[in-house]
């Protein structure tokens, strides 16, 4: 694991667009609520990762979680060794195209050991993204997910679900989360009425504006876990105008404030 370690900390330091993310910390971090908008798969190169709160589900360094796209998570990472170190691709619906098919009913989750195959599939394409076109990088995701399958976890093929219109609406506002996007124009997109977006939206218990708010805040979490920048920049990205708003928000959905998290990724 500590290679796959250091190929994603020299990639991370030498670019700023990656297909990839790395995610860790020093000290604990329990996060509520956190969205799920597309499958994730979260390689745990250091720690343990933690799902859930009645049906806990555990990860130890070494293995792998697949997750469906879902509303909302609870995660707790947990450093050992000093440090909790995942690695996270997200896949888009197409990526499973060439995957074989079954009429299983979708999971939402499935966990699995990486493999020596894997593990090389992983540096790979950590490594190629340096330098290999979007294309290829694409095609090289695609691998990844054939790999999971040929290494006996066929749940691969049952992860991926159709998204629920607040997911659809979730995805679309972080297209350009600064743009101030209108019922009018989301119902558009959509090809549906106001009327009929609302009450979708009303029938799986959320409002344009909670909807708004949890991708602004997604958007908040993953740059303080990718990114250096201070909180009152991560705000203004994304779209709060205050800081104070922005951390009273953030706590209020995941049960930490930005501060808290940024102190997690810091040394004593």
């Amino acid at each position: 694991m500590n290679n796959l370690i250091n190929i994603a900390k020299n990639e991370i330091q030498d670019n700023t667009q990656l297909p990839f993310s790395v995610y860790s910390s020093y000290k604990e971090q329990k996060i509520n609520n956190v969205p799920i908008l597309k499958p994730l798969l979260i390689f745990i190169l250091n720690g343990t990762k933690q799902l859930g709160n009645t049906d806990l589900v555990e990860c130890q360094s070494g293995s792998f979680v697949f997750l469906s796209n879902s509303p909302r998570i609870d995660m707790r990472n947990i450093p050992i060794q000093e440090e909790y170190f995942a690695v996270l691709i997200d896949f888009d619906h197409d990526d499973f195209s060439e995957l074989p098919k079954n009429s299983l009913p979708s999971k939402k989750y499935f966990q699995g050991e990486i493999n020596e195959l894997l593990a090389n599939t992983l540096s790979q394409y950590m490594e190629f993204c340096s330098f290999a076109p979007s294309h290829v990088m694409k095609r090289r995701k695609r691998e990844i997910l054939e790999i999971i399958y040929y290494s006996g976890y066929s749940d691969v093929c049952n992860i991926i679900k159709s998204p629920n219109v607040s997911e659809k609406v979730q995805s679309m506002i972080l297209e350009d989360i600064s743009f101030d996007w209108s019922v009018e124009l989301i119902a558009s997109n959509l090809f549906m009425s106001m009327s009929t977006l609302r009450r979708k939206l009303k029938n799986e218990g959320n409002t344009l504006q909670d909807i708004r708010n949890r991708a602004r805040l997604g958007y908040g979490l993953h740059l303080l876990q990718t990114t250096q920048l201070q909180i009152g920049n991560i705000a203004e990205k994304c779209g709060y105008q205050s800081q104070s708003r922005f951390t009273d928000q953030f706590k209020l959905l995941f049960g930490m404030t930005p501060r808290e998290i940024r102190k997690t990724k810091m040394i004593d």
